[in-house]
């Protein structure tokens, strides 16, 4: 939206009597501080409301014949646009777009790798341009490059949808990956979370009335039988000891 041409505006500083004149039509169409219509008047008549309203003379429709002005506090009325265009800015969700290179060959570990920041990407909302890079004779196979692509779709588990299919260029053949419902679903999550990854939910178990049976129920430990104390076993040996000596004597 275009910012609004004023027609007349005080500063606080000058006097009451000296107005600042940027506008040559002869007449207007003007609207009243509340919003009602005026009807067509004369741009100095119109000036002069405005400054026995304390308010400024701002045009709002300058393709009309005659120009629209209205009459209002111009300082207020640039806060609420203002405050409008950041409500709107807030409310609109910045997509960037990742890129991806692969190789032909790429060994089974850098696969995951790059696949763990492919996942990464998805459920932070991002768009992923993975690129498949061919060098020499690889140019020759480019099935190989097209079945790697492919092969990421389907071990990402849902997470993907192709948005640009394989398309070569040149040494490189690239494909678009957007998020999916359930990579958006993380990310508002994650968002609503302060940033930090959606805790797994609990498995509920079949039973739920046995395992709580399970929980309440004590442990009952076998009880052992109680062991003979030292002291009387060694006091049997000492009389076993004084018997064979007085049968000695």
């Amino acid at each position: 939206m275009p910012v609004p041409r004023r027609f007349d505006r005080r500063p606080p500083e000058r006097d009451s009597t000296r107005i600042n004149e940027r506008i040559r039509v002869p007449k207007v169409r003007l609207i009243g501080a509340d919003g009602e219509q005026v009807g067509i008047v004369a741009t100095d008549e119109a000036r002069q409301m405005a400054r026995d309203a304390d308010l400024d003379l701002v045009e709002v429709a300058a393709g009309a014949k005659p120009p629209v002005a209205r009459l209002l506090d111009y300082s207020k009325y640039k806060y609420e646009q203002d405050q409008k265009a950041k409500a709107a800015r807030k409310h609109q969700t910045q997509v960037n777009v990742r890129e991806i290179k692969l190789r032909p060959k790429i060994a089974i570990h850098d696969y995951n790798t790059k696949k763990g920041h492919v996942t990464r990407f998805l459920k932070h909302g991002d768009k992923v341009k993975v690129t498949i890079m061919f060098r020499g004779r690889e140019q020759a196979h480019p099935e190989r490059g097209r079945d790697l692509l492919f092969r990421l779709v389907e071990d990402l588990e849902g997470l993907a949808t192709i948005e640009s299919k394989p398309l070569q260029e040149g040494r490189n053949m690239s494909m678009l990956l957007g998020p999916s419902k359930e990579a958006i679903k993380a990310a508002e999550q994650k968002a609503a979370n302060g940033g930090k990854e959606p805790e797994p939910e609990e498995e509920v178990p079949d039973h739920p009335q046995a395992v709580k049976a399970d929980a309440v129920a004590p442990e009952i430990e076998a009880e052992e039988e109680p062991e003979a104390p030292a002291e009387a076993e060694e006091a049997a040996a000492d009389d076993s000891s004084e018997s064979s000596d007085s049968s000695d004597e």
